[in-house]
């Protein structure tokens, strides 16, 4: 069992809190549990919160002595350091191999601590010139909605932590667990682009909206869908259509259609013992040789690499 610990200080946002929660701390009928959650605080006893009221959090800092996965669900105010309780805490964790996550201004405790010198990292995008005046250090990644080093992460605004934490479920359990636990909370399992397209000042107008044509093009990966036909089955011209996918999905058409294609291949390597050249015909990627190569360009793994780490845990 996986152990994740949400390092929490008042006043806490819940929010951001409740993204590392609803993904780690909840069990779901029909889908093994592999998490335990729980919460800390530097000193245990009612902590604020943004909400209007305070939680009792009866665990302190020891806690994280046994914590796989440290997540810290935002960090206000930004400006000011965790005191060196918390620090120690914190590089004792790291030191000792475990996982340290931050969501949103959660970054900014990370980077107090010394943990993102050096890296590159995120925070979200109304606080990210605070954030690299105070941390020059700090390779600051402005659009993205997460950065994971395997033993540090990051993520944008308070939304991104459910990019975030489902990122860590697929790379621990699988691109199928994660997606489980995303149909639950009625989310996408992976959501393209970065952070920019959520910032004002033209966020995308609802007569545009792609919801249809992604629907349509998802159910047929089996077949050669080009830039021409989901722009003709829109009713725009492709530069519009590429357009309209930089704006709202931050990606092009074609890079979106190939992490749908990855993402439904990844699924039957992990659901059924299909050969490549099956799966691969069934995604739309012609053969198993370029199977192979998108899902390495992807992914930096093979798909029988994938299939032995993610079918054997399934069975």
């Amino acid at each position: 069992m996986h152990r994740v610990v949400a390092l929490v200080r008042p006043p806490q946002s819940t929010f951001e809190l409740g993204c590392a929660a609803q993904v780690f701390g909840v069990e779901r009928h029909g889908l093994p549990t592999r998490y335990a959650f729980g919460v800390c605080t530097e000193r245990p006893g009612p902590v604020a919160t943004l909400a209007g009221y305070d939680m009792l959090v009866t665990d302190g800092l020891d806690a994280l002595d046994g914590a796989d996965t440290v997540i810290v669900p935002g960090w206000l105010p930004t400006a000011e350091p965790p005191s060196p309780a918390v620090v120690g805490a914190l590089r004792g964790a790291h030191s000792r191999g475990a996982r340290v996550v931050s969501i949103c201004s959660g970054a900014f405790a990370l980077a107090h601590a010394g943990l993102l010198d050096g890296r590159r990292a995120t925070t979200h995008w109304a606080q990210a010139d605070e954030f690299a005046a105070r941390f020059p250090h700090v390779h600051l990644d402005r659009d993205v909605l997460y950065v994971d080093h395997g033993d540090i992460a990051t993520s944008a605004g308070a939304g991104a932590g459910f990019d975030l934490c489902l990122h860590l479920v697929r790379n621990d359990h699988g691109a199928r667990y994660a997606a489980h636990i995303a149909r639950t909370m009625v989310m996408p399992p992976h959501r393209e682009g970065g952070q920019l397209q959520y910032t004002p000042p033209t966020p995308a107008r609802l007569d545009d909206s792609l919801a249809p044509l992604l629907e349509w093009v998802t159910a047929r990966l089996d077949e050669p869908v080009t830039l021409e036909t989901m722009a003709a089955e829109a009713g725009v011209s492709p530069r519009t259509l590429t357009r309209r996918f930089t704006d709202q999905l931050g990606t092009s058409p074609g890079q979106w259609l190939l992490s749908q294609r990855i993402a439904a291949a990844q699924n039957l390597l992990e659901s059924t013992d299909l050969p490549l050249d099956a799966i691969a015909r069934r995604v739309g990627l012609s053969s198993a040789t370029n199977l192979r190569r998108r899902f390495l360009n992807a992914l930096a793994t093979t798909p029988g690499a994938y299939r032995r780490t993610f079918r054997t845990g399934a069975r």
